[in-house]
């Protein structure tokens, strides 16, 4: 540059020549023209395209191969290698790599896709799943959180669940709508299998009935983005980011589920506080106008689970998830319903729930109550050391020696005795029941009908009254009669 201004003032301002500039700097005349036509070097400017003439007659052919990777998925698309080798391999090219790639380099960036900058209205949300690895009670899974942000305030919500599942969508929109305490007016997704049955054309979608069910309950709008476009709902694609890199770093060790997500509450709480750049308010102060365009919560929380209907098997067991879970035998081969929450199963008929287990999320596991198959067990003694509801069933050690002592006594019939004792545990709880068990042991009554009768005793608080007549097996006590002369012997040992 410093050259460059040399040259020109020589010529306009010290009057000397052209010819006589460009012999003193070593320049061509033509150089020094230019330097005088413009104030500034003007930088390089091609006249003419570029000239390809070992490429040229295979530029359709390259052009033809990118448009067809469109509609590929995107790590199967070709690369500028892959192209050159099919180039040589298959259409006798005999020129360079240097010039394909290049072309090839120039046509993706000319194709490369632009954006409008957007603004959002107040009361609007986008929302989405996102994985990040955490430690809940020791062991390492995979978190699949969902997120939820209100894009004219940057306003976030997340919750972590150990799968993504119908329930877990279901239950990530009702936590947010409590934190929000509002249900946005419009809410954009993916085109998620949790929310889209069927994608018609035309931009119309078949929508899953538990999605469904769950915007009629909070009457919020649907939008879905373009297939495989995340940047439609570019908002919410930046919070599944931020959220791993920031609530999620480093990695959380919690004791349980519940506890991850008080944490990740915690955070979106905090994150309020934030000013963004180019925002003159926090999220916090911007929220307030989401709050004012949201929609009234309902009275009611939506219930948010999966509903299948089931038939029990001969095994008393119901299949839900791969994996299969108890009810009490009396229910066999009848239909129910499931309702496979985030954390449990519940089981009905008809009206009436039959059981609620803790939710399973191994493959094919058989979840056992042992108190469902008593019952049947009564009828059938004959199973009950090789019964699986039974195995690992951890009871006080007075049960096994109520057992052993029914069993010595009554043979088979204190095997029954022994279920019989056991099926209290339907209606009362492990510690009343063993409390009822060790008292009939220290009063030597081994049978279900004392156990039974200290147990209501106590739950009632009145004294026990035995009847020894019920008990033959019990040795009669000896107690003679007492003679009146006898008392004269103590009266006389009072007088000495």
């Amino acid at each position: 540059m410093e050259i460059y201004g040399r040259v020109r003032r020589a010529v306009l301002v010290e009057g000397k020549s052209e010819r006589a500039v460009a012999q003193e700097f070593g320049i061509a005349r033509e150089t020094v023209r230019k330097m005088l036509r413009y104030s500034v070097p003007p930088g390089y400017r091609r006249e003419r395209p570029v000239k390809r003439p070992k490429l040229g007659p295979w530029i359709g052919v390259i052009d033809a191969i990118l448009q067809e990777d469109k509609n590929s998925p995107v790590k199967q698309r070709h690369t500028a290698k892959r192209i050159f080798d099919r180039l040589r391999q298959e259409y006798a090219y005999t020129g360079g790599y240097t010039i394909v790639k290049d072309y090839v380099r120039l046509q993706q960036l000319r194709t490369r896709e632009m954006f409008v900058p957007l603004t959002h209205a107040p009361g609007k949300a986008q929302a989405d799943f996102g994985e990040a690895w955490v430690f809940v009670a020791g062991v390492k899974c995979k978190a699949h959180y969902f997120a939820m942000d209100l894009p004219q305030s940057d306003d976030c919500f997340v919750a972590a669940f150990p799968a993504e599942t119908t329930e877990a969508f279901l239950e990530g929109h009702v936590r947010a709508f409590a934190y929000f305490q509002g249900v946005p007016r419009q809410i954009l997704y993916d085109n998620t299998k949790l929310a889209v049955a069927k994608i018609l054309g035309g931009g119309e979608r078949k929508k899953t009935r538990a999605f469904s069910e769950l915007q009629s309950h909070y009457l919020f709008e649907e939008k879905f983005g373009r297939p495989g476009k995340g940047n439609d709902k570019g908002k919410v694609e930046g919070l599944v980011g931020y959220a791993r890199r920031n609530f999620m770093v480093p990695i959380p060790r919690v004791g349980s589920w519940e506890e991850l997500n008080t944490h990740l509450l915690e955070q979106c709480g905090q994150r309020r506080e934030r000013r963004l750049r180019g925002q003159e308010e926090t999220i916090g102060e911007r929220f307030e106008r989401d709050r004012t365009a949201l929609l009234p919560l309902p009275e009611a929380a939506y219930e948010a689970c999966e509903k299948r209907t089931a038939r029990v098997s001969s095994l008393s067991l119901v299949r839900y998830r791969g994996n299969d879970y108890s009810v009490p035998t009396e229910y066999g081969h009848r239909e129910v319903l499931v309702k496979g929450y985030v954390q449990e199963v519940v089981i009905a008929c008809g009206s009436e729930i039959l059981v609620r287990h803790a939710r399973s999320y191994a493959r094919e596991e058989l979840v056992f109550d042992p108190r469902h198959y008593l019952a049947l067990l009564e009828q059938k003694t004959g199973a009950l050391d090789q019964a699986a509801p039974l195995v690992g069933w951890e009871l006080p050690a007075c049960f096994s020696e109520l057992r052993r002592l029914l069993e010595a006594r009554l043979n088979k019939g204190g095997r029954r005795e022994y279920v019989q004792v056991l099926r209290l545990l339907e209606t009362f709880r492990l510690e009343e029941v063993a409390q009822a068990i060790e008292q009939a042991l220290h009063l030597g009554t081994i049978s279900f009908d004392a156990v039974k009768h200290l147990l209501l005793c106590r739950i009632e608080q009145r004294p026990p009254r035995l009847d020894l007549e019920n008990y033959p097996h019990l040795p009669p006590a000896q107690v003679r009669t007492t003679q009146p002369s006898e008392y004269m012997a103590l009266l006389g040992e009072v007088n000495s």
